[in-house]
């Protein structure tokens, strides 16, 4: 009767030296990487506007309290008095406002650029801002935004305009839904890496982030400490065949 074997366990060392190709000398110990299907994200500093687009951005403001007040009340008057905590004010349309048109006229130059950066052929495409509002968070506190996009457009971002180091960084989140369904853990969440699924953007009064319009965003609650406050913009990018039909 022939005796049976016991098979010799396997070391993780074993398997190591396995996947590095020492036991087979047959594959390579290092790959060559592409990085490919990556999402850009432009940001910079110009607070010089900061002034003059706060002062033409303060009426835009008081009318959007004005108009949410019957809601506030409601609902203080319903479960109890919370001030106006966990509301957003978001103002009316800024495009075309003259006060504006020097950061409209400059959002759409630079989306376009960044379009063509991205490798984009926009021979027959004119870029628009197509929205641009201001919105400023809860004195009170609580105002937040969940995660979300922009439909219909191409390249998203924000202009700052009051903040400090207690309101709210802007978050922007992982776009690849079928990645976001086969997450691993992170070995540091406090590193950017290939793993990460959020990053956040330390931001100032003048600060200003452009990003592909398919890349979500969100703001986590804001704690009412200060005010909070930016400019939030789109644009697209529309064939000139649209543009020009029906003119001859």
């Amino acid at each position: 009767m022939k005796k049976k074997q016991k098979k010799a366990k396997k070391t993780q060392k074993h398997f190591d030296k396995i996947s590095c190709g020492e036991l087979t000398n047959s594959f390579p110990t290092q790959l060559k990487r592409d990085n490919l299907f990556s999402t850009p994200i432009w940001y910079e500093y110009e607070p010089a506007f900061v002034k003059k687009f706060n002062k033409a951005a303060d009426p835009y403001v008081e009318e959007a309290k004005k108009n949410m007040k019957k809601e506030i009340d409601e609902r203080n008057k319903k479960f109890g008095n919370k001030g106006d905590r966990g509301f957003v004010y978001q103002s009316q349309s800024l495009i075309n406002d003259p006060s504006f048109m020097t950061l409209q006229n400059y959002i759409g130059a630079t989306s376009h650029n960044l379009l063509v950066e991205m490798g984009y052929d926009l021979t027959n495409y004119q870029v628009f801002t197509t929205e641009m509002w201001v919105q400023e968070f809860a004195k009170e506190g609580g105002g937040t935004q969940y995660i979300h996009t922009h439909w219909n457009g191409h390249i998203s971002g924000f202009y700052f305009l009051k903040t400090s180091e207690s309101t709210p960084r802007p978050i922007l989140c992982e776009p690849r839904s079928g990645r976001l369904m086969n997450l691993l853990p992170e070995k540091d969440i406090k590193k950017v890496t290939y793993a990460s699924n959020q990053v956040n953007y330390e931001v100032k009064p003048g600060s200003i982030i452009f990003t592909p319009s398919f890349l979500p965003h969100m703001y986590p609650p804001d704690m009412g400490y200060s005010t909070f406050r930016f400019i939030h913009f789109n644009c697209q990018a529309i064939p000139k065949g649209v543009i020009n039909y029906g003119q001859k």
